[in-house]
């Protein structure tokens, strides 16, 4: 990253950019102190950049386990030229302009998450209810309906916090704990969903012509992506150390 007048000028390469095909703008953290030493919180730079701009290189699509309509690429900046005015906060203070709209995009996450296993759910149920052994439908089953209950509970659970850490978003709170508790919880909860439901539809769940096999592709990455299952570990247990440490006490009324 070097600047040329007033202008910024970019290069590096990102991997894994989802929607990277379509994307017309793109946000980038860019390192600004060339400082192998300097803090995170000092050294990148956050920009806006222009997808058509001359310069920015859209790799192959990528063929993915599960949601392959993402149009998930690498991208490449060669040289790309950024105006001063593309630059979000101030120069050096990218890390935190980062960590903060992580606060405002895993909600959305929990949000696809608590989806996925409705759609789970749906499925299995109806097929319990159809599917026959011994007579009687599958659902009569206590190792079935036990399956659903717990896609139930959880579900139901990822919704509400979800919702919790969505209106801490319409109220402008930043609160990266709800935000990492929503997107833990929720990623989750449709991972047990989707393996619940392939093991409701037994054989069937491990085929193509039933749908349950590509919700459970398609689960995975809510533990990946916005940040792992284990990063909103760290930030769960950073947010609550922290206001022990400053109130001393654990609980959080709101």
């Amino acid at each position: 990253m070097i600047t040329v007048g007033n202008d910024w000028v970019i290069n590096g390469s990102k991997m894994w950019i989802t929607g990277g095909g379509h994307a017309k703008w793109f946000f980038v953290l860019a390192r600004t102190d060339p400082d192998p030493k300097a803090p995170a919180g000092k050294a990148f730079t956050a920009f806006v950049v222009d997808g058509d701009s001359k310069g920015v290189v859209r790799g192959k699509k990528e063929i993915n386990m599960g949601q392959r309509c993402a149009d998930t690429r690498a991208i490449t900046f060669e040289d790309v030229v950024v105006p001063s005015e593309n630059v979000l906060g101030a120069p050096g203070a990218g890390f935190k302009v980062a960590m903060g709209a992580f606060d405002t995009t895993r909600p959305g996450v929990a949000a696809g998450a608590v989806g996925l296993a409705w759609r789970a759910l749906d499925e299995a149920a109806k097929y319990s209810l159809e599917r026959k052994t011994f007579g009687v439908p599958i659902a009569a089953h206590q190792g079935v309906s036990f399956m659903l209950a717990d896609i139930a509970v959880n579900l139901e659970l990822s919704r509400l916090m979800t919702y919790k850490a969505a209106a801490e978003v319409d109220r402008g709170t930043r609160s990266s704990y709800y935000a990492s508790i929503a997107k833990l919880f929720a990623a989750d909860a449709a991972n047990q969903a989707a393996s619940n439901a392939v093991q409701v539809f037994g054989g069937n769940g491990f085929n193509t012509e039933y749908p349950v096999e590509k919700l459970m592709r398609d689960a995975k990455i809510y533990q990946i992506y916005e940040g792992t299952s284990q990063i909103q570990r760290v930030v769960i247990a950073r947010e609550l150390l922290q206001r022990v440490g400053q109130t001393g006490s654990a609980s959080l009324v709101g």
